[in-house]
């Protein structure tokens, strides 16, 4: 099959509490054999809470890999078998102590296509209604209030390196300034 790579071996090199690195082969279409590392992880949510006065609702947080704090939409790890979108619904109370009227999937992306499995399903969550934060224990953010047309700028800006973030802020700014839903 043409662009097709079999896996013909997978070793467990690592599993951890988040994800498992794999060391496996793969026939190519030509029949050659090649390497791949794969970081497998169970995928995640994203969520642009966005007020009625055109703001998102956004979390700052201490990002181990990179050593410094990121400004984020609201975002979770999918449990096993878990959907997405209540997913979603739970990082959006826990994160910013929000429930919504209208919640709509605005699609998914792939952080890293060439050695990631993790897919970031992304949510846009109108007419919030506030009530408490429930962080997990390990975890410690500051809550901000950022419009819309002014995250968009950051993200043009190269202000919001993230990428979940950058494509949720570009989609919807597109639908409500473009009027696409």
């Amino acid at each position: 099959m043409h662009l097709y790579e079999e896996t013909v071996e997978s070793k467990v090199m690592f599993e951890g509490r988040v994800v498992t690195v794999c060391s496996d082969k793969a026939r190519l279409e030509d029949g050659k054999i090649a390497g791949r590392d794969l970081v497998i992880h169970p995928g995640g949510v994203c969520i642009v809470p966005l007020t009625d006065d055109n703001e998102v609702i956004m979390v700052k947080q201490f990002r181990y890999a990179f050593k410094t704090v990121l400004l984020e939409v609201p975002a979770g790890k999918l449990e096993p078998g878990e959907d997405p979108a209540e997913s979603g619904k739970r990082e959006l109370s826990e994160e910013i102590g929000a429930r919504c009227d209208s919640y709509d999937y605005l699609g998914v992306c792939y952080p890293s296509v060439a050695y990631l499995t993790e897919k970031i399903h992304i949510y846009l969550a109108r007419g919030l209604h506030f009530g408490e934060t429930h962080y997990d224990e390990d975890e410690h953010m500051d809550i901000v209030r950022i419009p819309l047309e002014k995250a968009y700028e950051m993200v043009l800006n190269n202000e919001i390196p993230d990428a979940k973030t950058q494509i949720a802020i570009m989609k919807t700014y597109n639908i409500v300034f473009d009027g696409k839903k």
